[in-house]
């Protein structure tokens, strides 16, 4: 069977995405089972939230995606230099902003968690003190991602992405250290060895953040040198590169910081409920994260630079194909996979994270609420970056206002009656929403059009026939069998069931 170059390319990255999210799972399994649904972990997963803000909104996510395509303009009608000294000049740029940012949430630390609209209110003052302290620490992480972020958008716009694939694993190893030796008061035995241990508690979790970002930027570092990058000590907010990236990057900032105000809003209403709903809507999210990550996140960043490549020549009609087939392999994909995660992943969540049964409930249906967006965030993923391929980054800045609004309206309704579940399908609704609406608004443009085919019902047979035989299986097993062979069997029997209803479009993934 023979692939195309995107194929291929999405295939890597997912590849190393899985790579990934198995040593995040493997992390997050370690924190669980040390910190358990506490107190002390709530408070941790809070801390993260306004460095995480900084990083999406400076290098992450804002910056690195309205970087890549006036980048890859450069690299295609200027070649390698320029397109560097251009990348000088926004790295820059952006380490020198991150700095005065992260000084400045330093400071007011205390009133951004403490306050009413902050993002703990409802958390103990201990808590609330563990939050202020940690984050402070975490900011340090964040500084050195302004600059990893930034190289990982500059190796992928010069069509590079192995070692951007790569720095991810790193980050999750640095971590790992930190929750495997820096936090326990025991070290762990690995057969005739026994791991030093540092006692450091939650706070060698955030020591472990900080080894990670030095990983991630440190694994990139010979990328930089393959394509002979010469770092350049200049700003120029004169130069008509520069600045186009800036007119891109204001609204993407604004869309981004909308984006993670919404985590922002979720642990804002989460703090008022008992104890360990924050830690259970951050591992629903991590564990919907996955298949998001292998089917969204690695199709619509291996399509960035080959769209803004065929913007930049004004070639419509390969434009509009690529969208095409990356809904329809998204449509037949996420469907199926929803329906079995979300019905056979309970016994597994037992076996691996040791909440109780009271816990392991509330984290089942948080996960499985969290899945019934996973189509929604997949198509979010490629219809967004087709809008900043075209250098059009103001509807997604529309759709992501409107999108914080009904989502603190629809929260605020579903939380108290439904708990973390009811905060948790609202994050579905409202992104699916959105990424439907995006998709409408580019069919609407004339840039994108999506030739009806059978996918649609097909797809929905598959997701209908996978989900029922999980459900069976799981409910004839559970009682009896341990709880590996009662989640994965009946999982893996629902992905075998759904695969003949979407052959097709596994088959349209090659020539992608």
């Amino acid at each position: 069977m023979k692939f195309s170059r995107l194929t291929k390319i999405s295939l890597l990255l997912a590849a190393f995405f899985f790579l990934d999210k198995v040593l995040a799972f493997a992390r997050q399994v370690l924190i669980a089972r040390q910190f358990g649904l506490s107190a002390e972990l709530d408070a941790f997963n809070v801390a993260n939230n306004i460095p995480d803000l900084l990083f999406a909104l400076i290098s992450g996510g804002a910056l690195a995606i309205a970087f890549i395509p006036v980048l890859s303009e450069v690299l295609t009608r200027s070649g390698q230099k320029p397109a560097w000294l251009l990348f000088s000049r926004i790295a820059n740029l952006a380490f020198l902003v991150t700095v005065a940012l992260a000084i400045l949430v330093a400071i007011f630390a205390a009133p951004m968690v403490q306050a009413e609209l902050g993002i703990a209110p409802g958390f103990t003052v201990a808590q609330q003190h563990l939050v202020i302290h940690l984050m402070r620490l975490n900011l340090v992480a964040t500084i050195i991602f302004s600059i990893s972020g930034l190289v990982m958008a500059g190796l992928q716009a010069n069509q590079h992405f192995l070692l951007p694939a790569m720095a991810p694993l790193f980050y999750n190893i640095g971590q790992i250290l930190g929750v495997g030796i820096l936090s326990p008061e025991q070290g762990y035995r690995l057969g005739p060895l026994t791991l030093p241990a540092y006692g450091l508690g939650v706070q060698g979790l955030v020591y472990g953040v900080i080894i990670g970002a030095v990983l991630h930027l440190a694994i990139q570092v010979p990328g930089l040198a393959k394509y002979h990058f010469k770092w350049s000590i200049s700003l120029n907010l004169r130069d008509e590169a520069v600045r186009k990236v800036l007119r891109l990057m204001g609204p993407r900032l604004l869309t981004m910081f909308f984006i993670q105000l919404i985590f922002l809003v979720r642990d804002n209403l989460a703090s008022r409920l008992a104890e360990g709903a924050v830690t259970s809507l951050t591992y629903g999210w991590m564990i919907q994260q996955v298949p998001e990550t292998l089917i969204g996140t690695a199709i619509g960043t291996a399509l960035l630079p080959t769209l803004s490549e065929h913007f930049s020549r004004d070639e419509k009609q390969a434009f509009s194909e690529r969208i095409d087939k990356a809904f329809k392999a998204l449509l037949a994909l996420t469907l199926p996979v929803t329906a079995v995660l979300a019905t056979g992943l309970r016994p597994l969540l037992g076996l691996a994270f040791d909440f109780g049964a009271a816990g392991t409930r509330m984290l089942a249906w948080v996960t499985a609420a969290f899945m019934l967006g996973l189509f929604g965030h997949s198509l979010k993923e490629v219809s967004a970056r087709a809008f900043y391929a075209s250098q059009n980054a103001w509807v997604p800045l529309a759709t992501a206002g409107g999108n914080v609004l009904f989502y603190t309206l629809c929260g605020a309704l579903l939380y108290r009656p439904l708990g973390a579940p009811g905060i948790a399908l609202t994050d579905s609704l409202i992104f699916s929403l959105e990424a439907l609406v995006l998709l409408a608004l580019l069919i609407r443009s004339g840039r994108v059009s999506i030739v009806p085919s059978s996918t649609a019902w097909r797809a929905l047979l598959g997701c209908v026939s996978a989900g029922a035989v999980t459900w069976l299986g799981v409910t004839l097993l559970e009682a009896h069998a341990h709880p590996l062979i009662s989640g994965s069997v009946p999982m893996f029997a629902g992905i075998l069931v759904s695969l003949p209803w979407i052959w097709r479009e596994i088959k349209l993934l090659t020539q992608l």
